[in-house]
C-alpha cells in the first residue's frame, strides 16, 4: 500500500479505533516506514458532523510515532472525559484529524500583554501552566477563537483558572503542528 504521510497516519488512527470496536479492516496491511519509529507527539481529533467528538494527545515526544497515533486515537474515541465512549454505530460518521506537533518552545514574557503580542494567531498552539493548572489549545482552535485575548481567556478557563487571571509565575510554551484531516465521506458534510 502506497500512502503519503498524512494518509498513513490517518489510516493508522482509524484502524486502531476500528480494532477496538471489533470492526475488521479490508484494506491491505500497512508497511511500517522507518519514520514511524521516530519519537513524536501527536493529537488525534474526532468530529461528527463538524462537532467535536473527542481529542486526546501528547505534548512531548516519548514514544514512536506509530504508537503515539494509535494510542491517542483510541484515547480520543473511548477515554475523552467530555464524551461517552464511541459506539460502533458512530464509527462511519467520525472524521479524523491527526496533528503532528513540533517541539515546544518556552515563551518568556513579562506580562499578559507581551504574551498576547508574541503568540501568532493561526500558527501557534499554546500550553499554559500555573501550579497544578495546565491546559493547551492546538493551533486549530484559532478558527473558533481568533482574537488573542479571547484565545488566552478560554485557555485559562480550560486550565481551571479564571479568564482574567495572570501571575508572573505562569508558564507559557508554543508549538506548531502539521495537520492531516480525512476527506469528508458524505456529501454536504463540512
Amino acid at each position: 500500500m502506497s500512502l503519503d504521510k498524512g494518509s498513513l497516519l490517518l489510516e493508522l488512527a482509524r484502524r486502531a479505533i476500528a480494532a477496538r470496536l471489533g470492526i475488521s479492516s479490508s484494506a491491505p496491511d500497512i508497511a511500517a516506514a522507518d519514520w514511524l519509529q521516530a519519537k513524536a507527539a501527536t493529537f488525534v481529533t474526532l468530529t461528527i458532523h463538524s462537532q467535536l467528538r473527542g481529542c486526546i494527545g501528547t505534548l512531548k515526544a516519548y514514544r514512536p510515532l506509530i504508537d503515539d497515533v494509535q494510542s491517542n486515537a483510541v484515547a480520543a474515541a473511548f477515554h475523552d472525559p467530555r464524551f461517552p465512549p464511541l459506539a460502533a454505530d458512530e464509527y462511519e460518521s467520525i472524521r479524523l484529524e491527526v496533528s503532528l506537533l513540533s517541539a515546544m518552545q518556552p515563551l518568556t514574557v513579562a506580562d499578559e500583554s507581551a504574551a498576547l503580542a508574541a503568540i501568532r494567531p493561526g500558527i501557534d498552539g499554546v500550553v499554559l501552566g500555573y501550579g497544578a493548572h495546565k491546559g493547551t489549545f492546538l493551533p486549530q482552535v484559532w478558527e473558533q477563537l481568533s482574537e488573542p485575548a479571547q484565545f488566552m481567556a478560554h485557555l485559562k478557563l480550560k486550565a481551571g483558572l479564571i479568564a482574567g487571571f495572570w501571575h508572573p509565575d505562569m508558564r507559557l510554551f508554543t508549538y506548531q503542528v502539521e495537520k492531516f484531516r480525512e476527506a469528508d465521506r458524505e456529501a454536504g458534510e463540512l
